[in-house]
């Protein structure tokens, strides 16, 4: 399942949910209208029962993402990104959500 949240005065809109199997890559979008110039795009994961580690951050441009191997990419107005995961942990839910911030 992949959540939204919102930080500060920028509304975050994400995709309510998805699902994918283990192995398979998945695509998660993320819009940010009111994102400030300064501001960076947070991508976070949390497993069950644990706390949110982030996973990347960008402010503009393309990113790699360690693990799960994958890419975050920062469209070129900075409005939205998209975190690709090229083999997502499978396993028990993951939840992956975005947040602004400095």
């Amino acid at each position: 399942f992949f959540w939204a949240v919102a930080a500060g005065r920028a509304q975050v809109q994400q995709e309510p949910s998805a699902e994918t199997t283990e192995g398979t890559s998945i695509s998660i979008n993320c819009s940010h209208p009111n994102i400030q110039s300064y501001e960076y795009i947070h991508w976070h994961h949390q497993l069950p029962s644990r706390g949110p580690q982030r996973l990347v951050s960008g402010l503009k441009g393309s990113k790699e993402v360690a693990a799960p191997p994958g890419w975050l990419l920062v469209s070129a107005e900075h409005q939205s990104s998209t975190l690709w995961l090229a083999r997502p942990w499978g396993g028990n839910a993951v939840v992956y959500y975005s947040a602004l911030g400095d």
